[in-house]
Order: C-alpha cells, then structure tokens, then sequence
C-alpha cells in the first residue's frame, strides 16, 4: 500500500493540475466563436448516451455533392470547441467535419470510461450520424486528436473499417506503458488526468478504483489494472488495425510526461499500413496548442497534408517523405529516416564498472522536473532540469561518465541500461537519469525512465535491463554524457522500504553498461 506522504503529493498534484487544466479550457473557449458554417448538435451514442457536437461543412455545400468526413474526438477535459480553428480551417479545404465531446465530459452525457469500448462504440456513432445528416463520402473518413482523443482515433481505426486515414496526435498506443512503465506508477502525470476529470466530468466507479488502486500501489490488483489498460491501447488490436488498412499518423512531444514517445515508436514498427511517425521538443500537447488557436502549426500542416492525400487523393508527396520526421531538442531542422530502426544506427557504450552502493528513500537532486512546466521550458529555451553531476551526494545516488567528447554526439532514438542489482529487500525503485555534462559539472537532463521490482530475495543479485524515454539530442563537443541512478523522483512513486539499499555491479562475465543510440554520421 502507499505511503501517507505519496497520498498527500498526489492529493496535492491533482488539485493544482486540474486548476491549470480548467483554467486553460475557460481560456481556450472564447477564442473559438461559432459562425454560420458551423452547427451546434446532440448525437446518439452508444446505449443512446448524448454526445455534444458541432458540424463545420464546406461553404457552399448544398447537397449536390458529398465530402470526406473527418471526426474529432476530444481531448481529455477540454469542450467540444477545442478544434474549431482547425476544423473551420478543414472544412474551407473541402471536409465535413464533425467534432464531439466524448462521453462523461462536460454537457455529454454518460460518464468517463478511458478509451473503453463505449467510447470505441460512440466514435462509430458518430461516423453512422454524420453519413445520415452531413453531406459526407462514406468511402473517405478520417479521424483525428490531441491526447485523449488521439488514443480513441486509432483504436476506433481498429474496430471501424470506414475509417480510412487517422492523424493520432500526443496520444497513447499503449496505455500501461505509458504511466506504469517499469512497473512504476506515474504519479504527475496520473494526477494530472484524474485532476482534470474531477473538473470536467464524471467518472464511472471503476475508473475511481483504477486510480485508487494505482495510488495505493494495490499489488492484488496489479493485473487486473494492466488488463484494464491493455483493453484501451490501441497496441493489443494492432493487428485489426493492420487488417483495416488505415493511414496511420502519429505525433508526439520528446519531453511528453503524459504519454513517452517510446510506446509510439513501438506500436510504430507494428504497423504495415501507410504510416508516419513525427516527434518534437516539448511536452504533452504542446506542439499541437498554437495550432488550436489558429495560429501556423507543423503538427497541423502535417495533419491536413495527411487527409488531402488519403483522403482526397491528392499528389501532395507526403507519401515519399522520410516516413519518421524528428526534430531534434537542440537543433532547429527535421531529420528524417526511412524507420525508427535507422534513427539511433550506431551505439556507443559507457562502462558502468565498478561496485556501488546507494542508500533508499531520498532524493539525491537528480530528477525529470515538472509535469510539464520542465519539457515546456526545455521546448521553449532548451532550458531542460539540471544537476551539478559533482554535487550529487554519493550515498543517494550512483553516478558513471563517459570521456570527454571530441566532437558532437548527436544522441537519437532509446538509450538501454543494463546493470547486476543486489537489493536489501525484496521491493524497490531505480530511477535513471542520462546527462548532458558540461565542463563546469553541470549537467542537463538528456533522458530518465523508473524501474521497479517486487518479489526479489534481499541479497540476490538480478540482471536489470531498461529502456529509457527516447529523445533526440546533441551533446556538444568537450562534455561528457553521465548516468545517473538514485531512488526518489517526483514524478514517480517509488517503493523503497525504509532503510533499503540496492549496490550496482559489473561482473566479468555480464558486465554494465549504458547503451547510447547515436545518429550515423
């Protein structure tokens, strides 16, 4: 069960975020105005549950003639007006569009199901009441979102052949990846989203025990939660989704604390369909917010740009691009490759030799930042969290660096810990952290991932192999890359016992190290 003092952080986390989050949606609604083009409407969904909508239809549609539909789920916690800007900007080009509150949020009625099959079934819903009331082409339907409603296009591509092409925008492929990765509960970014629910809409009884147990650390309930999540990730219908044949785009942020770009590049490779798989500097939704306000927007350029060929069929070249786009955190130009396999196509390893031992239970000043604010700042003034790598005290926290660099590393794709760990009890955290280290001794946070265990013997040593969020960036010249590994990180919660102890080694036969993907140069 959880600490007293975790409960408190996360009490505390939730009532602050789901203050942002509304303040952020009564910010956002009155940039976006109705016109004349545009039709405020109910729409049954599944079991007949009202969903709020709006329509935007090209100008001077009369009926003579049908249209490609694009349906827009929305993000979690915001109202239906959330994409006006962009589905005004849509419909001038030649798309119905119809945008919906998904289910428990806001004036739809029902309540908060998380991408369960209600909300898969509501997406169809909708498909069926735009093809009866809009002028819509039955043989050219898109769906598309930010965040919550990213995650429920693509599974509605999966369960819905209609649906031909999917723009999946700082979603989820795989839900338990994303904030229980390492078998460690992402306490932030949990709190974020039960925050902005408690403010916006209603949850169902079993989404209140999903998160209580994940609060609590309920063990007895671990599975149970994975197979809850695995039914709203997109990643365990893959292979229906490959069958359907859709179009599939998919967008994320480097810094996303919500949803780590890893879990997309994984479902990524799954798919054998036409694809697209773009990632930039920022956090959760981020890239996508000056886009919602009408302002110019890559994602959204990308996006339409994606619709006007699989949809409309238009020679735009979209489809000979480099088919993964990054934009690296410390350059300004887009990179692409011919697959996520080819972004990191060489490794270079830094030895973690030696025998280390950390005490448990605080934070050494090593951590992933902010829900966020830190990938924000980063996003905004290459301004990521930092350390004094020297400062760091030695009894919280492990610390290995590489040698000086000579020339630029240009670190692209998952950095992968491997390491022998030796507990004192049988449960325990990690959280590992990849810094850029200047000459100074400052180091700014590359990548970081957590890692739990349970059930090991005290005493014992175990083989511990970790993924870290991947990312895209360039260590300059005459520094030095360092991991970092301690037990406390604010975004996580951590499952040290009191007094724990964990020693990192490197036998002869199974040495440590960490391995860094490196573009080719």
């Amino acid at each position: 069960m959880g600490h007293p003092r975790k409960a408190l952080r996360t009490t505390t986390v939730g009532a602050v975020s789901a203050t942002l989050i509304a303040g952020g949606v009564l910010g956002l609604a009155p940039a976006a105005q109705a016109t004349d083009a545009v039709r405020f409407v109910d729409i049954a969904g599944d079991g007949g549950t009202v969903l709020k909508a709006n329509v935007v239809t090209p100008p001077g549609a009369d009926g003579s003639r049908r249209f490609p539909l694009i349906v827009l789920p929305t993000s979690w916690g915001l109202p239906q007006v959330e994409y006006l800007a962009q589905a005004q900007r849509l419909a001038n080009s030649g798309y119905v569009v119809v945008t919906y509150n998904v289910r428990g949020f806001w004036q739809s009625g029902g309540e908060i199901e998380v991408a369960g099959p209600p909300d898969t079934a509501d997406a169809s819903k909708v498909i069926d009441w735009a093809l009866a009331n809009t002028p819509s082409d039955a043989r050219h339907i898109g769906m598309a979102g930010v965040s919550y409603g990213a995650g429920i296009s693509l599974l509605a591509a999966a369960h819905d052949k209609r649906v031909k092409a999917v723009a999946s925008l700082s979603g989820w492929a795989d839900l338990i990846d994303s904030i229980y990765s390492g078998r460690t509960q992402h306490v932030e970014a949990a709190a974020v989203l039960d925050g902005a629910s408690l403010v916006t809409g209603r949850q169902s009884a079993e989404v209140r025990q999903i998160f209580d147990n994940f609060y609590a650390s309920n063990l007895s309930k671990e599975q149970e939660m994975i197979d809850w999540g695995k039914k709203r990730s997109a990643a365990t219908y893959v292979d229906q989704l490959n069958r359907n044949g859709a179009a599939v785009l998919m967008a994320n942020a480097w810094g996303d604390t919500v949803f780590a770009p890893n879990q997309y590049a994984d479902f990524y490779e799954k798919l054998t369909g036409p694809k697209r798989l773009e990632l930039r500097p920022g956090d959760h939704a981020t890239a996508e917010i000056p886009g919602l306000f009408g302002l110019p927007n890559d994602v959204w350029t990308d996006t339409e740009r994606w619709f006007d060929h699989y949809l409309k069929g238009e020679d735009n070249g979209i489809d000979r691009e480099e088919p993964v786009q990054l934009k690296p955190r410390t350059t300004g130009g887009y990179e692409g490759y011919p697959d996520w396999k080819s972004v990191g196509a060489t490794r270079k390893r830094i030895a973690l030799s030696g025998t280390t031992t950390i005490h448990t239970n605080v934070d050494s000043g090593a951590d992933g930042g902010i829900v966020f604010l830190s990938s924000i700042l980063d996003q905004i003034a290459q301004a990521p969290p930092m350390a004094s790598i020297p400062l760091l005290p030695r009894r919280w926290a492990a610390v290995w660096q590489s040698e000086k660099y000579r020339n630029v590393q240009q670190v692209r794709g998952t950095a992968k810990l491997h390491t022998t760990l030796t507990p004192t009890k049988e449960s325990g955290t990690l959280v590992a952290y990849l810094y850029d280290v200047g000459p100074l001794g400052l180091g700014k946070l590359v990548s970081n991932a957590p890692y739990t265990f349970h059930g090991r013997t005290p005493g014992e040593p175990f083989d511990v192999d970790l993924d870290l969020f991947s990312t895209a960036y360039d260590v300059p010249a005459g520094h030095r890359l360092a991991l970092v590994v301690d037990t406390v990180d604010p975004l996580y919660i951590e499952h040290n016992p009191s007094g724990a102890q964990l020693t990192f080694s490197s036998p002869a036969n199974d040495p440590s190290y960490v391995s860094i993907p490196l573009r080719e140069q």
